[in-house]
């Protein structure tokens, strides 16, 4: 029966050998090897005929005896997707009884036994021991182990589906005949003194390994991947994450939730959520029923819906909370898009359709020169309104492409080419600019605020001035454009339309030039800020973040 143990545990040895790149493969090998050593070495003992040589199987038996447990939890450990503890630091800290109990063992120590005798029972010779208090420790930190390595898999069994159930019931199935066998031989349920009947339980508990390698394909559909896969889930999740608990601590965020939050993982984690969210955030955690509202993050202007989700424990109480961010921003740019363009075509364009149509009736009974006029400037007007459209609609859909770094020097230029081309006469003073690269969407950006400073300035057109200054932050993040002109500068109430980013029935801006500054910079990944001393003249500006520059196709 032994030899036949030591066979059927070589098989799976080699089946799980064949399967080491696989996670759990190389812990299997050393138990199987572990339970061989045990099997082949009580051969050894029982053939021996003198108490010295059977002392000396019986004492080198426990390298295989104690390398079976160690063994277990790291292939449970490994083949369950926590290979993290999986680490030489951790081996060697769990090998620290079992390196002591072989120590003792080879030297013969009364610590792991007091006394070795000799008994014959049907004319063959067993050998005795009377335990020592050692015994009793490995005993116990054997079991142990053997606990906490079934842990895993009896999760695998009670939450998750095929196949992962055959592998892990036929797993458990193959420690648990040897252990039983040994709990027997230790409570002394056995006829025979001195004739332990673990290693008879591996020949059970190989047959159990070969099933779980060839019919349940051990490594073949592993479960190994699904807790990192979880984490890594949580960790790249777009959204930001927080997990508190029922005292409203941080017990877990991801980079996403700690970016939002403007902190870090390592500072966030066992704080109160009250020390590091904002209040629109703790409205939500104390009462998740409160209608739900967008908060700001601290270090940008981007807009996040949050949700709050309860965590409940199997009877139903609440042990904590998931509160989540997510990023509204572009939901709430098309929206204030959709309303801008419909007022636009709803009113705007109507009003001028309606001028143009009276002056025309004028002219059908007055040859009236002035009437003329007021109807090619309606025309001219919504022809502008039409242009203005269409370049909103192409730069909210560059939104959707990567960004495209271009130098800010030449994006000028090439944005202020069509305005010097229509305005010949205005003066436009341009400052050396620094070598940047910015987003190359902001170029109608631009082109509208420039020509804007120019067509309300009420000077005649050859006094009309706009002037660009560009200023690079200190750390070389940020760049700050600021187009001045001389005009009358924007009304209060357009500013705050602006900055409020929703227009209503009763008060709108006057047309769509700012609205393209003010989106095209947001999507470029920065802000628009009015400067104005509320007599003359108004400085708009744009700051934005410094992109890398594309690498040359020479490199």
């Amino acid at each position: 029966m032994l030899l036949v143990t030591v066979a059927i545990g070589t098989a799976a040895a080699l089946l799980a050998w064949r399967e080491r790149p696989e996670p759990g493969a190389v812990p299997l090998v050393a138990l199987l090897a572990g339970q061989c050593l045990w099997s082949a070495f009580l051969v050894f003992d029982l053939q021996a005929s003198t108490l010295d040589a059977k002392l000396f199987w019986a004492n080198v038996r426990w390298i295989g005896v104690v390398a079976i447990p160690v063994a277990w939890v790291f292939f449970s450990l490994e083949y369950t997707g926590r290979d993290r503890y999986v680490q030489p630091r951790y081996v060697a800290l769990l090998s620290i009884v079992p390196a002591i109990t072989v120590a003792l063992a080879l030297a013969d120590s009364s610590l792991l036994y007091t006394d070795s005798s000799l008994v014959s029972e049907n004319g063959a010779l067993y050998l005795t021991r009377d335990p020592g208090p050692w015994f009793w420790v490995i005993a116990a930190y054997t079991y142990l182990l053997g606990l906490l390595g079934a842990l895993p898999l009896l999760e695998l069994i009670w939450h998750d589906s095929r196949p992962f159930r055959g592998q892990s019931a036929a797993l458990l199935v193959g420690i648990l005949a040897p252990w039983t066998a040994n709990a027997l031989f230790l409570a002394g349920a056995i006829p025979v003194p001195g004739l332990d009947p673990t290693p008879v339980g591996f020949a059970i508990s190989g047959v159990a390994y070969l099933g779980a390698l060839t019919r349940f394909q051990l490594f073949g559909a592993s479960p190994s991947p699904t807790p990192r896969a979880r984490r890594l889930l949580f960790e790249q999740l777009p959204d930001g994450a927080i997990v508190i608990d029922a005292h409203d601590v941080i017990v877990d965020i991801n980079e996403s939730g700690a970016a939002i939050l403007g902190t870090s993982r390592r500072s966030a984690l066992g704080q109160p959520i009250r020390v590091v969210a904002p209040e629109s955030v703790l409205v939500q955690t104390d009462d998740p029923t409160a209608e739900q509202r967008g908060v700001t993050g601290r270090h940008d202007d981007r807009l996040y819906d949050v949700t709050v989700t309860q965590i409940t424990d199997v009877r139903d109480r609440t042990i904590g909370r998931v509160i989540t961010f997510h990023d509204v921003s572009e939901h709430v740019r098309q929206q204030q898009r959709h309303e801008v363009l419909n007022r636009v075509f709803r009113h705007n364009i109507r009003t001028e359709t309606n001028v143009i149509s009276s002056y025309a009736t004028l002219l059908a009974d007055d040859d009236d020169r002035g009437a003329a006029a007021k109807i090619t400037d309606s025309a001219a007007r919504i022809e502008l309104l039409a242009t203005r459209a269409r370049e909103i609609t192409d730069v909210f859909d560059r939104a959707h492409e990567p960004a495209d770094p271009v130098p800010l020097e030449s994006l000028l230029e090439d944005a202020l080419a069509p305005v010097r081309e229509e305005y010949p006469d205005a003066r436009i003073e341009c400052d050396p600019v620094d070598d940047v690269h910015v987003d190359g969407v902001l170029e109608p950006v631009f082109t509208n605020l420039v020509e804007n400073g120019i067509e309300h300035d009420p000077s005649p057109e050859a006094d009309a001035t706009v002037r660009i200054a560009v200023e690079t932050a200190d750390d070389g993040d940020r760049v700050r454009v600021h187009v001045t002109d001389d005009g009358p500068g924007i009304d209060g109430y357009e500013q705050t339309i602006l900055e409020r980013g929703a227009e209503t029935p009763l008060e709108h801006s006057s047309g769509l030039g700012l609205w393209l500054a003010k989106w095209g910079t947001e999507i470029a990944g920065g802000a628009v800020s009015f400067d104005t001393d509320g007599r003359h003249g108004t400085t708009v500006i744009v700051e934005v973040p410094v992109l890398t520059p594309p690498r040359s196709t020479d490199d």
